[in-house]
């Protein structure tokens, strides 16, 4: 049987979405094939361009390698090519490097920036719409406040420090609250006065963010006057020379940096396809998101190249959301031809925009009821972002994301003001680390030797150890006389659920220390009714309750040595942090040892790489388990 060839063109949002939904629905199809082809080995993160070319995460941060997102998906080929045409009569795509015969064939290029033919944009300023971008304008700024620094002139020292955003749209307003942010951090680097930087916004139109309800977009408006961001309204900008800009109204504004985020239209590479066009070179679908006039063709148009009007004049946004829907549109439908079924009309699904201004604040519109701002506004962008992550099933990218946005990050450009930074010196935390392991495997053999002598190994595992004798559990008193249980829980250690009764006798003391003569109280004076429910369940009988608790020591042992080592310090930290609740709940801990809660939660912060084993054996790992798992990533995909 012949194979269905379907091609997916574009790996942005829409192309991911199509062929991510597609890959899982021909999972078990052998007679299906699907191949995505872009001209870059790698999907960018479009929403957080303005973080590196603002400078707050590194470039890689928004660089998702396609091997690791689609390492699993083994019906996906990926290809690394520039198309250069399409033979709709044939129905082949023509690369630079080949041809790939299609079935059903995806457009998915995305958009370009549109500069509406202003002069001099092009050859004096900078877009922000690709990661290449996005690394030009982080560059270009770096070199000019390095220049700007040493400049005698004030006023071209003035003109070098003025950085000047064209378009208050999304992309404009978080392009000028990174550069709120790293201003200061470039005044420091380079020796400057942060107050000799000017930020200002350039709009043709009377108003910013015209995408958000008319308060959202004031309160915004409000925050960059705040920050000293000059918004000039109603100023189209008619030519953009190297050392400055011209406005509609005959004035100037002396500027080496335009960042230009004005507008939007249809990837030019489209343009010769011979599909139908529309505004912003877009090429026209229908409702199913196939090419107008190449239904039969079997031809479909999604994300930031498509025009379909949801409503008279009202095409898709050139949106995220627009984006991801569209190309499952597109996916849903394929499917359907392909396994039989009706065809699903498009319909857009937009539960709101959000705006950062900086990493710290935004402004937020959900499902135009919920409006956020602040501090709440930038919490709810991380969780989208999360989302999304889920939403193309790339764990490994969703840990990523929370590294580069919340711990790989410096200058305290996060939501949590740079609390969360690792970037501490963890060395300090070594005796912390190999304290607290001491403590856990001094009190873990203390269970073997009971009431041994430490220098005498013959005399382990007798009396008073959790080796001999019955359970010291709480639920599994039942299982034995009163009296008995009584016996066999003395001395064995502070965290034992009995005492002896002369120590019963005793008025148990609240402390966070202990005090000479006091009896120290417990967390939980008698385990819950619901938990001893459970560990019945998982301990029936004295035997299965013994082997736990023999079991249990050598746990904590191995946890102690491998925390003393800086081995897996994260996992093993967490771990404690597991037992210490559970001994809670059996009514078997202290308050004046509380403390190796906080402790165990200090330690997760990679105090393992410091003097530790961590250091070799994490990135080893992840070396080794991310070539198995995903595979080796390339620069070029396809090649044989």
């Amino acid at each position: 049987m012949a194979k269905t060839n379907i091609v997916v063109v574009g790996a942005g949002y829409a192309g991911v979405a199509a062929t991510k939904f597609m890959a899982k629905k021909f999972k078990k199809d052998s007679d299906v094939a699907i191949t995505l082809i872009d001209r870059h080995s790698y999907h960018t993160m479009m929403t957080e361009l303005h973080e590196v070319a603002g400078g707050r995460v590194e470039p890689t941060a928004i660089q998702y390698d396609l091997q690791r997102l689609f390492a699993r998906q083994k019906n996906v080929t990926l290809i690394t090519d520039t198309v250069t045409g399409i033979d709709k009569d044939q129905k082949s795509v023509k690369t630079v490097r080949g041809n790939y015969p299609f079935d059903h064939l995806i457009l998915g290029m995305g958009g370009e920036p549109n500069d509406f033919g202003t002069p001099g944009v092009k050859e004096n300023g900078f877009t922000l719409w690709s990661f290449q971008d996005a690394v030009r304008i982080r560059e270009h700024i770096e070199k000019t406040v390095a220049k700007a620094a040493i400049e005698p002139d004030a006023a071209v020292r003035r003109a070098m420090l003025t950085f000047v955003v064209c378009g208050s749209g999304f992309t404009g307003i978080e392009m000028v609250g990174e550069l709120i942010d790293w201003k200061d951090r470039l005044a420091t680097d380079y020796k400057l006065d942060p107050s000799e930087f000017t930020l200002k916004v350039v709009e043709a139109m009377p108003t910013i963010l015209n995408m958000l309800d008319r308060n959202d977009a004031a309160k915004a408006e409000r925050y960059l006057h705040k920050k000293n961001v000059e918004l000039v309204l109603n100023a189209p900008i008619v030519a953009v020379e190297a050392d400055h800009i011209k406005l509609k109204d005959g004035s100037t504004i002396p500027t080496h940096t335009l960042i230009w985020t004005a507008g939007v239209k249809a990837t030019s590479d489209a343009a010769d396809f011979g599909l139908e066009k529309a505004r912003g070179n877009r090429l026209v679908a229908n409702e199913y998101m196939q090419a107008k006039g190449y239904e039969t063709q079997n031809i479909y148009v999604i994300g930031d190249l498509v025009y379909y009007e949801e409503t008279a004049n009202k095409p898709t946004p050139q949106i995220v959301q627009a984006a991801e829907q569209t190309g499952h549109t597109a996916a849903v439908n394929i499917v359907s031809t392909v396994k039989g079924g009706e065809k699903h009309a498009f319909k857009g699904n937009y539960q709101g925009f959000m705006v950062s201004v900086g990493a710290k604040w935004g402004v937020a519109n959900l499902f135009d009821k919920i409006h956020l701002s602040g501090f709440l506004a930038i919490i709810m962008k991380h969780i989208v972002n999360l989302k999304y992550f889920f939403d193309i099933r790339s764990g490994y990218y969703m840990f990523q994301y929370l590294m580069h946005e919340l711990f790989h990050i410096k200058d305290n450009r996060t939501v949590t003001y740079g609390h969360s930074s690792r970037y501490g010196n963890v060395l300090w935390s070594v005796p912390l680390r190999i304290f607290y392991g001491l403590v856990w495997f001094i009190e873990a053999f203390k269970k073997i030797v009971g009431d041994g002598n430490w220098l005498q190994p013959h005399t382990w595992f007798g009396e008073g150890s959790w080796f001999t004798g019955s359970s010291v559990f709480p639920w599994t008193w039942d299982y034995q006389q009163a009296a008995e249980a009584t016996s066999a829980a003395s001395g064995v250690g502070a965290d034992a659920a009995a005492t002896t009764a002369e120590t019963a006798t005793q008025a148990a003391h609240f402390g966070l220390s202990y005090a000479y003569g006091e009896q120290p109280m417990a967390v939980i004076e008698k385990s819950p009714d619901w938990f001893t429910s459970i560990m019945k369940v998982m301990m029936p009988n004295m035997e299965v309750a013994m082997f736990f608790q023999k079991m249990m020591v050598f746990v904590e042992i191995g946890i102690a040595l491998a925390i003393m080592a800086g081995l897996f310090t994260w996992l093993f930290s967490a771990s404690t942090i597991v037992l210490v609740l559970t001994f809670c709940m059996s009514g078997m801990f202290y308050w004046v040892n509380i403390w190796f809660i906080p402790v165990a939660f200090a330690l997760m912060n990679g105090s393992g790489r410091a003097v530790g084993l961590d250091r070799w054996v994490i990135p080893w790992l992840q070396r080794t388990l991310g070539k198995w798992w995903y595979g080796t990533p390339k620069s070029i995909y396809g090649q044989k």
